[in-house]
C-alpha cells in the first residue's frame, strides 16, 4: 500500500523498532577454526544467545561448536522444524533482533518454511540457517538436495549460500543487516556441510549496528495539523517489533487527544482493549461497522501495520491507489529489493 500523501513518521513508530544493540566490539582474530566454529562465533558477536531448531547431520560442526566452546549460544531442541521456525519468529518479534532457526537440509528446511512465511508477512526479523549438501554433490541431485535460493525467493528478503568458510563472517553480518533494516523480514543462509567442516583463519566481522528512522520536525508539525483539523480521525496500529513502552506511548497519545484507535491484524495486544479509546480490531471476524468507520474516516493514521489483506478487508477499506481518506502511513519500505 503506497501512501496517498507524504507519510511522516512518528516518534512512537521509531521507538517501536528499537532492539537493544549487540556488543559493540568483535573479539580479536582467532587461530584456525572450522566453519561451524566461525559461524557460532559470528552469531555470538552479533548478539545471539539462543537458536531454535532440530538437529541434523548436515550441520554437525555447528552443534560441536556450541557444545565444545564457551560461546554463550544455547541450542533449544524442538520436536519439529515448523515449531522451531515459529519459535524463532516469535523471538524476533519480542526482541527486535533476528530470531534464529537452524534446520537440516531437505525436509527440515521445507518444514521451516511456515515460520519464514509468517516472518515475511509480519515483518519480523529472522534468520534461517540450513545445512546444505556438500559442494561436490550440489547440482547432481544429491540426497535431499534443494535449491534454497529458488524455494525461498518469494518469502525472504535475501537468500545466500555460503561457498567458503572465509565468507561466513561477511554473510552473517549481511544477514543481520538485511533482516533488520528497512522493513524487517526473514533471511535464509544455506551452508554446505563441507564448508562447515573446512578450516579458515578468517577474522571475525564487527557487531552489526541497527539503524533507525526518525521523523523530521516539519512532518510532525504537519501531522499535528492534520489531526487537529480532522472531524473523523482514526488510528490503526500493528506490525512487529513493538516494545511495551512504545505501544504504551501510542495508547497514551491517543487517549490524551481523544483519538479512536484500532488494532490491525495480529496486533490486539498492542493496546489495552479495555480502554475507552480502543474501538476494536481489524483481524479475522472483525465488525463490519468498524470497516465502515475506516472507510468514513477523514484522516487515517496507520502506524506499523502494512495494510495487508486482513487489516484492509481484502483491500476494500481504502480505495486503491487513491484513498478518499487522508492517509498517513508510518511503515518502513524494503531496504533491499525483495527477491521476486
Amino acid at each position: 500500500m503506497n501512501t496517498h500523501s507524504p507519510a511522516p513518521t512518528t516518534q512512537a513508530a521509531s521507538a517501536a523498532a528499537s532492539p537493544a544493540a549487540p556488543p559493540a566490539t568483535a573479539p580479536a582474530p582467532t587461530a584456525t577454526r572450522n566453519g561451524g566454529q566461525i559461524l557460532v562465533d559470528a552469531l555470538r558477536i552479533h548478539g545471539a544467545d539462543r537458536i531454535f531448531g532440530v538437529p541434523g547431520e548436515s550441520a554437525l560442526p555447528i552443534f560441536d561448536a556450541m557444545h565444545e566452546g564457551e560461546h554463550g549460544v544455547r541450542f533449544i531442541v524442538c520436536r519439529h522444524e515448523a515449531n522451531a521456525s515459529h519459535m524463532a519468529e516469535a523471538d524476533g518479534k519480542l526482541t527486535g533482533l533476528p530470531g534464529l532457526c537452524l534446520v537440516s537440509r531437505g525436509p527440515g528446511a521445507m518444514h521451516a518454511t511456515v515460520g519464514v512465511h509468517t516472518a515475511w508477512q509480519d515483518s519480523t526479523p529472522m534468520i534461517l540457517i540450513v545445512g546444505q549438501v556438500p559442494r561436490t554433490t550440489r547440482g547432481r541431485e544429491g540426497f535431499q538436495e534443494i535449491n534454497y535460493t529458488r524455494v525461498f525467493a518469494d518469502m525472504a528478503k535475501w537468500v545466500g549460500e555460503i561457498e567458503s568458510a572465509d565468507l561466513i563472517p561477511e554473510y552473517v553480518s549481511r544477514a543481520y543487516h538485511i533482516a533488520t533494516q528497512g522493513r524487517p523480514g526473514p533471511v535464509v543462509l544455506s551452508i554446505p556441510e563441507d564448508v562447515l567442516s573446512s578450516l579458515s583463519a578468517v577474522a571475525d566481522a564487527p557487531a552489526f549496528r541497527p539503524t533507525f528512522a526518525a521523523p523530521a520536525p516539519e512532518d510532525m508539525v504537519r501531522l499535528r495539523d492534520l489531526l487537529q483539523q480532522a472531524q473523523r480521525p482514526l488510528v490503526i496500529i500493528g506490525g512487529s517489533t513493538w516494545t511495551p513502552g512504545a505501544a504504551a506511548k501510542v495508547s497514551a497519545f491517543c487517549a490524551a487527544n481523544a483519538l479512536p484507535v484500532v488494532a490491525g491484524f495480529r496486533s490486539q495486544d498492542l493496546v489495552n482493549n479495555e480502554l475507552p479509546h480502543y474501538v476494536g480490531h481489524l483481524t479475522l471476524g472483525s465488525s463490519p461497522a468498524l470497516t465502515e468507520r475506516v472507510k468514513g474516516a477523514d484522516v487515517l493514521l496507520v502506524i506499523g501495520d502494512r495494510l495487508g489483506e486482513i487489516t484492509s478487508k481484502a483491500y476494500t477499506a481504502l480505495d486503491v491507489p487513491a484513498p478518499k481518506q487522508t492517509l498517513v502511513h508510518v511503515h518502513p519500505g524494503w531496504s533491499v529489493s525483495p527477491m521476486r
